[in-house]
């Protein structure tokens, strides 16, 4: 089996994502879905952050929440 990697815009992931699921020759495993949606979410929070829609957590934040 072969993998391949993608860009795909924010706004047209989840709707890529659910077509893909239809074709019977890809398989996209559980554990995946749920990586791939924490990524994205993650991805949108920094994207936020850097237009400043959210506000930035300092490092010494971070590491108390450790």
């Amino acid at each position: 089996m072969k993998q391949l990697t993608l860009n795909i815009s924010d706004s047209k992931f989840h709707a890529f994502l659910e077509f893909i699921k239809t074709l019977d020759y890809v398989q996209v495993p559980e554990a995946d879905k749920k990586s791939l949606n924490e990524l994205q979410n993650s991805l949108n929070q920094v994207k936020m952050m850097q237009e400043g829609k959210i506000e930035k957590q300092s490092a010494n934040d971070f590491l108390n929440e450790l």
